[in-house]
C-alpha cells in the first residue's frame, strides 16, 4: 500500500509516491494506492473511529497489504498531521510488516523518517533501514522527478521494499499459521 500523507493537490510527495508505486508496479507487484486527500479519515477517536463507516473497509485494505510506502512532506519536523493519523488508526494491523518512508524536505527529512521509524517500531512493525528524501525544484520540479540522484534511490526502495517485503510476508504468514512461541503468536 502507498499512503499519500500530503493533502496538498499539486504536492511533490503526490508526485514521488505515485512514481514508486508505479515502479513496484513494474516490479510485479500490486500496490493499493491510498490517496487521504480522497479517501480522509476522520480525527482518530479510540471511542469512535472504528465505527465510522470508511473504517472497515479501509481496515481490510490494511489488512491485505504486505508493505506499505509512507509519503509525507516535512511538516515542522513531524510527518504530516493526515499521515499520523492514519497511522494511528491502523496500528494493530501493521504488526510484522514492513514500511518505507518518503519524506519531501528541503532540510533531508531526517527527523520526519526517524520519528515514522519509531511509530512503526511501537506498531510492531519494520522499517528499511534508509528514507528517501526529496526537495523540490532539486528533485521534483513541474510535476516530475527531474533527479538521477533521485530516480536511483527511489529503484534502491522499490526493489528492497519489494525483496524484503516479501521474505517477511512468507514468515509472517509461517508465524501465524504456525504453533512456535513467536512475537505473531498474539495475532493468531
Amino acid at each position: 500500500m502507498a499512503v499519500m500523507g500530503s493533502l496538498q493537490r499539486h504536492s511533490v510527495t503526490r508526485v514521488v509516491v505515485r512514481a514508486a508505486a508505479a515502479q513496484l508496479e513494474q516490479a510485479g507487484c500490486t500496490v493499493d494506492v491510498l490517496d487521504l486527500a480522497e479517501e480522509p479519515l476522520g480525527l482518530f477517536n479510540p471511542d469512535l473511529s472504528r465505527g465510522n463507516p470508511v473504517y472497515a473497509p479501509l481496515r481490510q485494505r490494511v489488512i491485505r497489504a504486505s508493505a506499505f510506502v509512507l509519503g509525507t512532506p516535512d511538516y515542522h519536523g513531524g510527518p504530516s498531521g493526515a499521515l499520523k493519523n492514519f497511522l494511528d488508526h491502523f496500528w494493530h494491523e501493521f504488526s510484522g510488516k514492513l514500511f518505507a518512508t518518503l519524506v519531501a524536505s528541503h532540510e533531508k527529512g531526517l527527523t520526519v523518517t526517524d520519528q515514522l521509524r519509531t511509530v512503526v517500531r511501537q506498531c510492531y512493525g519494520w522499517t528499511l533501514p534508509y528514507g528517501v528524501s526529496f526537495a523540490e525544484q532539486v528533485d521534483v520540479a513541474g510535476g516530475e522527478i527531474v533527479s538521477e540522484g533521485l530516480r536511483s534511490r527511489l529503484a534502491m526502495m522499490t526493489r528492497d521494499l519489494r525483496v524484503y517485503g516479501q521474505l517477511l510476508a512468507r514468515q509472517r504468514a509461517e508465524d501465524l499459521s504456525g504453533t512456535d512461541n513467536c512475537f505473531m503468536a498474539k495475532h493468531r
